[in-house]
């Protein structure tokens, strides 16, 4: 058949149509199911229709896998971030830190001299043996916001007022020009 291609555009019916009426097809060449279709249409046009896409997310059913050296290097990255030196991709290679800290984690865990509650902090002192120096993060401390009302309030400090301070500093303009026996202006107040 000559004409569209498309097979997803329009019915089978639409498109036959569409040729007789352009002249491509003759009428001696008419399908069988033609005259039967044009007698009794469907109650539904049978168009291809693209089916929606869902953006929600579908049940994977691919467990995670998460191995035990997964939760040592999380615990890791949480104590010590990315540790001391960058990723050298260029050496095909190299060892991060991390990955020598979990492969010392495995060697004391298997001579099994350590307890497993002290085994993160020995293993940070034995890589420390090895010459390999671990920082901690620092982590930001949040008061309660009670406790920080009740600094504020303790603290001498932040009661301590900017104008107070302004007319402390003028007074010891005054004081050491008095000494120095020059006649000061008086101060100007802000009103």
């Amino acid at each position: 058949m000559a004409g569209s291609r498309l097979e997803k555009l329009g019915s089978v019916f639409t498109r036959v149509r569409d040729l007789f009426r352009a002249g491509v097809l003759k009428e001696s060449q008419k399908p069988c199911w033609y005259d039967v279709y044009a007698a009794f249409p469907p109650t539904r046009e049978p168009v291809y229709r693209k089916p929606k896409q869902r953006f929600t997310r579908s049940h994977d059913p691919v467990q995670e896998i998460f191995y035990k050296e997964d939760m040592i290097r999380a615990k890791f990255y949480e104590v010590y971030g990315n540790g001391p030196r960058a990723f050298d991709l260029a050496r095909s290679n190299f060892i991060s830190t991390c990955q020598r800290f979990v492969e010392k984690y495995r060697d004391l865990e298997e001579q099994g001299e350590v307890d497993e509650e002290k085994l993160f902090d020995e293993t940070s002192k034995a890589l420390l043996a090895d010459g390999i120096i671990l920082r901690r993060r620092a982590r930001a401390r949040v008061l309660p916001s009670d406790a920080l009302q009740e600094a504020v309030v303790r603290s001498p400090v932040l009661d301590f007022k900017l104008q107070d301070m302004l007319k402390d500093m003028q007074e010891e303009v005054v004081e050491e020009g008095k000494e120095a026996g020059l006649q000061p202006q008086a101060p100007s107040q802000p009103q």
